[in-house]
């Protein structure tokens, strides 16, 4: 992960964003700090921004219950410093992991921590609109098992009203950033921003936010109903639509209240969305299937607004390989490494320079369609001899040391490629018996290292094992509130 943290802009950067984008910076610190919590006084020194801006927005995080006191520091002269904490429960996000025979579904609040987890058959060879009924049906079973029950009659997910440079919303900089911010679409839809984000279903008129702040202009009213916290895929209405999204030094108006909400999970904070992922290959910024391998019946299908428009909820859509790459980028455990996933296909996930790797169409990281053998077996996508093929055929007939081979050769080549510093390895068939994957993935990269007379680089299972996936899925949410992904 990047280690500089910065608040500073260039000339002509829109302030709009520019806020999101520092509220996110002082979220992401507050999450990292844990319970401790961290001062103001730290928050700016370490974001680069003026005391006075920092107090602004903890102001507006405290108000949206974001946020709050964790202690006071030892004083050093004067009034001890009041430490502030993020609070974990104040929203929380679905992970949807859609493999070709499997759906797992995942629950986390804000720091990742999963509350819930459902894990039902799935068939991804069925059509449609089957295969979205099934979807859904297991997103409200997972909030019926968090026990999505209650109702607020201001709507959990709705920001916080706003007082005196505190509007809650959208705006604020609470729910967005330039790289996957969230604001009202034309059709009063959430629309990501450019890196891909996230889009709402139609049901919800108006212009919410994702955690349902309203984006109206400088002083004004937000207007539309939130998504009252697991109201939408629980059948309810709408709750406050949040602070409205005026200039934060100046007071910014309460948006309108809506007809009463459902609470999120346990009667706690609301869904900022659901994150997806699923079988590549797809575009992220569309949201949209291409030609799954063994699956092409998926070509053009836009995913994510057909499952938003069923939920009423903001959804994203990713690769899974991506999204497991997202859950490494987001824990700042690695700055270079692919991650390896075998299970139903082969894919991998890349992390560069902290940040998920995903190409200019979402075609990086289609690991298992390199061609390794010109003369090879047919292989789903239309070519011979990939190496998905040659591996999970290797798979089939129980020969897990030739499997192991096939797959140590692309990481080779991929280190090679990239000199990457990690390889990580995941998915189903790895986990059932990781030893000799580990084993022998490593030693080709050893082989090949050895021969280009350079450092060899170190191959481990993935830490979130089977769930890294489904875990990863519910941060392509997350990661925009603390400027990640």
């Amino acid at each position: 992960m990047n280690s500089t943290m910065s608040g500073a802009a260039g000339p002509g950067a829109n302030l709009s964003a520019l806020r999101s984008h520092n509220a996110a910076l002082v979220l992401r610190l507050l999450r990292d700090a844990g319970e401790d919590g961290v001062s103001r006084l730290e928050l700016a020194g370490r974001t680069g921004l003026t005391p006075q801006a920092v107090s602004k927005i903890t102001a507006r995080l405290r108000a949206e219950g974001l946020a709050a006191e964790a202690g006071q520091r030892a004083s050093t002269g004067g009034k001890p410093p009041t430490a502030l904490r993020l609070v974990p429960g104040a929203r929380h996000a679905i992970g949807l992991h859609l493999d070709r025979d499997e759906l797992t579904a995942v629950l986390v609040d804000l720091a990742g921590t999963p509350v819930a987890a459902r894990t039902a058959p799935f068939d991804f060879g069925a059509a449609a609109d089957e295969a979205m009924a099934a979807a859904t049906a297991e997103v409200r079973a997972l909030l019926a098992d968090a026990g999505a029950g209650g109702t607020e009659s201001e709507g959990a997910a709705g920001g916080g009203a706003g007082g005196a440079g505190e509007a809650g919303g959208a705006a604020d900089g609470v729910t967005g950033g330039p790289a996957g911010g969230v604001t009202g679409g034309p059709a009063g839809g959430v629309t990501g921003g450019p890196a891909g984000g996230v889009t709402g279903g139609a049901a919800h008129a108006g212009t919410a936010g994702a955690g349902g702040g309203g984006t109206g202009g400088a002083g004004t009213a937000g207007t539309g109903r939130a998504t009252g916290g697991a109201a939408a895929a629980a059948g309810g209405t709408g709750g406050r639509a949040g602070g409205g999204a005026g200039d934060p030094d100046s007071a910014g108006t309460t948006g309108t209240t809506g007809t009463t909400g459902t609470a999120g999970p346990a009667g706690g904070g609301g869904l900022l969305g659901v994150g997806v992922a699923a079988p590549g290959p797809l575009d992220h910024g569309s949201g949209v299937l291409h030609r799954v391998t063994g699956f092409p019946q998926w070509d053009g299908f836009p995913l994510r607004d057909a499952l938003a428009e069923r939920l009423a909820l903001p959804v994203v859509l990713d690769k899974d390989t991506n999204a497991a790459a997202l859950g490494l980028a987001t824990a700042g455990t690695t700055e270079s490494a692919a991650y390896l996933h075998l299970g139903t296909g082969l894919g991998a996930g890349l992390v560069l320079g902290g940040d998920v790797y995903r190409g200019a169409r979402t075609d990086a990281g289609e690991f298992g369609h390199q061609v390794i053998q010109l003369d090879g077996p047919p292989c789903g996508c239309g070519n011979h001899g990939c190496l998905e093929a040659l591996c999970l055929a290797a798979v089939a007939r129980g020969d897990r040391k030739d499997a192991a081979r096939l797959l140590g050769i692309g990481a080779a080549n991929l280190v090679r490629l990239l000199d990457i510093d990690r390889v990580l390895l995941g998915g189903r068939v790895v986990l059932a018996d990781p030893e000799p994957y580990v084993r022998g993935v490593a030693a080709l990269i050893a082989e090949d290292s050895a021969r280009a007379s350079r450092p060899t680089v170190p191959v481990d299972v993935v830490e979130r094992g089977g769930r890294a996936v489904v875990e990863g899925a519910a941060r392509l949410v997350l990661a925009p509130l603390f400027a990640l992904g």
